[in-house]
């Protein structure tokens, strides 16, 4: 499958909406048409809390760079996963999230089946060829009603989407610079990764995947 396949507006293609799951799927080139308002509100909160490696609760160093923006800022150290309020590196408020992010996430959601989203917190991920996101899944938010909404631009990727257990058999789903996937209600809790990036180029990002994952956490 490749982006040209996505050019067309009419979300209605099937082609665009690609079930996984019974209350998951992928968005294809969703995000294309916002790429422009998307890129330099993400500089603006990169500005205020940059990209860093955080580290596990085992001690391991996580090989995404990450960021948050929004009411709650997601962290993990030594004393665990969890949400806050304030950035452990700063000291200060995660960055406002950029009304841009809101209004896609809710666009998004709405097209995947739900509607009233509201995200709270934004957990934005930097993919340098190598890094990878382990099998795991969301639960540090209060409230599993709400979905989940996840945004991929610059190079591809190919994200796990497994069942409720780890042990569980994955799907290996590509995703591409624009893609959204969208997952909730009995999927909510499915485990879910990334496999290490491939080396490559991408014509506006450069050797990067860029991923921000919208969320109700609060």
């Amino acid at each position: 499958m490749t982006l040209d396949l996505f050019a067309d507006a009419d979300l209605q293609q099937p082609e665009r909406f690609e079930s996984i799951g019974a209350q998951s799927c992928v968005l294809r080139g969703f995000a294309l048409p916002w790429v422009e308002r998307l890129l330099p509100a993400l500089a603006k909160v990169l500005a205020q809390a940059p990209f860093r490696q955080m580290v596990t609760p085992g001690g391991f160093t996580m090989s995404a760079g990450l960021s948050s923006c929004g009411a709650l800022g997601w962290t993990s150290d030594r004393d665990g996963y969890r949400y806050t309020r304030v950035d452990p590196q700063s000291g200060r408020p995660w960055p406002e999230m950029p009304e841009v992010f809101r209004q896609l996430a809710e666009d998004a959601a709405r097209v995947a089946g739900f509607a009233h989203f509201a995200a709270d917190a934004c957990l934005i991920n930097r993919y340098v060829p190598g890094a990878k996101m382990s099998l795991h899944q969301d639960r540090n938010e209060r409230d599993f009603s709400a979905p989940v909404v996840s945004v991929s631009l610059g190079l591809p990727a190919i994200f796990l989407f497994g069942g409720h257990e780890r042990g569980d058999k994955t799907q290996r789903i590509p995703l591409f610079h624009g893609d959204i996937v969208v997952w909730g209600g009995v999927d909510r809790l499915r485990f879910h990764g990334v496999l290490p990036i491939k080396d490559g180029h991408h014509p506006r990002l450069g050797a990067e995947r860029l991923n921000f994952t919208l969320r109700t956490a609060g």
